[in-house]
């Protein structure tokens, strides 16, 4: 008789195993938020870096992209093949470079004053001014007392205490993106010495001075839009054309969608400087402009 095999026992163990606990997702709105953040900052960063060109075809294209698109010709890109945008007139991206501009010329300007009053010391009796206009940044260097404090009397030779102070701005400039206008002023007093030499060249070469020591602070000369010699058209104490606080250098970083003739001429406020004395015209002439 067979022998009866016995058959084998299963035993299965089935092991409960326990799922992470749930954390839920508002991490990931969070995320997404900063995500969000920084894509807008480089945005606007890398348009910042664009050329007036190429910023008004991004302008156009996001103002009204399928206007825009129906207005370029052949290519590829609207972008790249140059056509003109739609121009529209307070456009988001306009607002938004303009609000960073405004921003980084406010820390700027902070940053700048509060470092020539550490080095009051050594700048000597100068005065300046540094605000935000609606040209853009404004830096005034501005005589004060005898009014030799920057350049010698008819002289465009820098003194120590004008260099050291553009060496301070410039620092602070350097890491900003947009164009520099340098413009020179004198006060109305004559040369009596040298024929054909005047105010229009000396506040040139004044301006041109000023250049030359930003440039060798580490300012890239390709940012320099225009120097100007403005001899004593543009007084800072109209009352008072022969003020020593008439001679003085000024720095204009203008906002990137400032229009040129806003930028380049702008009218100095006037001070609240009531002259004490003013030499009385006659027909000889004046004293050396400082």
């Amino acid at each position: 008789m067979a022998r009866k095999t016995a058959k084998p026992i299963i035993i299965k163990r089935v092991r409960k195993g326990g799922h992470a606990p749930h954390h839920g997702g508002s991490w990931k709105v969070a995320y997404a938020d900063f995500v969000t953040a920084m894509m807008a900052f480089f945005m606007v960063m890398w348009i910042l870096g664009m050329d007036e060109s190429t910023r008004q075809a991004v302008e156009g294209y996001f103002t009204n992209p399928a206007g825009y698109k129906r207005g370029y010709g052949s290519g590829a890109s609207p972008i790249a093949n140059g056509a003109s945008p739609a121009h529209v007139a307070n456009s988001q991206i306009k607002v938004m470079i303009h609000r960073a501009e405004a921003k980084a010329f406010d820390e700027a300007a902070a940053k700048i004053t509060g470092k020539l009053k550490d080095a009051k010391g050594r700048l000597g009796s100068a005065k300046f001014e540094v605000l935000v206009a609606d040209e853009g940044l404004r830096i005034e260097l501005i005589e004060d007392g005898p009014g030799d404090t920057f350049f010698p009397s008819g002289s465009a030779i820098v003194k120590p205490g004008l260099r050291e102070g553009i060496r301070i701005i410039a620092a602070e400039l350097i890491p900003l993106h947009n164009s520099l206008i340098i413009e020179g002023h004198t006060d109305a007093a004559r040369y009596s010495t040298q024929a054909g030499y005047t105010n229009w060249e000396l506040s040139a070469d004044r301006a041109n001075a000023a250049r030359r020591v930003l440039e060798e602070a580490g300012l890239p000369s390709a940012r320099l839009r225009e120097v100007r010699g403005l001899a004593d058209t543009r007084p800072r104490v109209p009352n008072d054309p022969f003020a020593s606080q008439n001679r003085r250098i000024t720095l204009v970083l203008p906002f990137s969608n400032a229009e040129t003739s806003d930028a380049t001429a702008p009218q100095a406020p006037p001070a609240s400087h009531v002259p004490t004395a003013r030499p009385a015209p006659g027909p000889t002439p004046g004293p050396a402009p400082g």
